[in-house]
């Protein structure tokens, strides 16, 4: 993604409003690694300018997609979240806390696939899901967690 003071050149060029609102959305994502949903970046953009619409946001973040500045990226069945990554990656997910990671995947290209009846990949997105390092900490070893009380005999 494009600086804050290149964005606002951007819309300029494409004729878009260049707002507080949006200079404020340019601002909090540029840089980002978070992928931020919508509204998590509305609660972040709100703590810094009460007043910001939810409207706005969601306005910004489609004007950038389609100007080629981030990702849209949905994992699952959870929220869709905003990438402002847009070089070829990947992506690891936390499936217990939600957090996502860019990664770099090697080899790619030389991947195999069975046959796909005429079927022709555009694009290749690998998604790794398991648990990040923090959550991985916090759960139990089988040494701490209690037996299971199974019937005697």
């Amino acid at each position: 993604m494009r600086t804050p003071t290149e964005l606002t050149e951007a819309f300029r060029a494409r004729g878009l409003k260049v707002t507080p609102q949006r200079q404020l959305l340019f601002r909090l994502l540029h840089g980002n690694t978070q992928h931020p949903t919508a509204e998590a970046l509305f609660a972040t953009a709100s703590a810094e300018m009460p007043g910001i619409s939810l409207r706005t946001v969601y306005q910004t973040l489609a004007d950038l997609a389609s100007m080629g500045e981030l990702q849209q990226v949905a994992f699952g069945s959870g929220p869709t979240r905003f990438d402002p990554n847009v070089d070829e990656h990947h992506h690891v997910v936390c499936d217990r806390c939600g957090a996502v990671r860019d990664v770099w995947v090697d080899g790619i290209a030389d991947l195999r696939m069975a046959p796909l009846d005429g079927f022709e990949p555009s694009v290749t997105e690998i998604v790794l899901h398991g648990r990040c390092a923090a959550c991985a900490a916090t759960e139990p070893t089988a040494s701490t967690v209690p037996p299971i009380n199974q019937p005697t005999s």
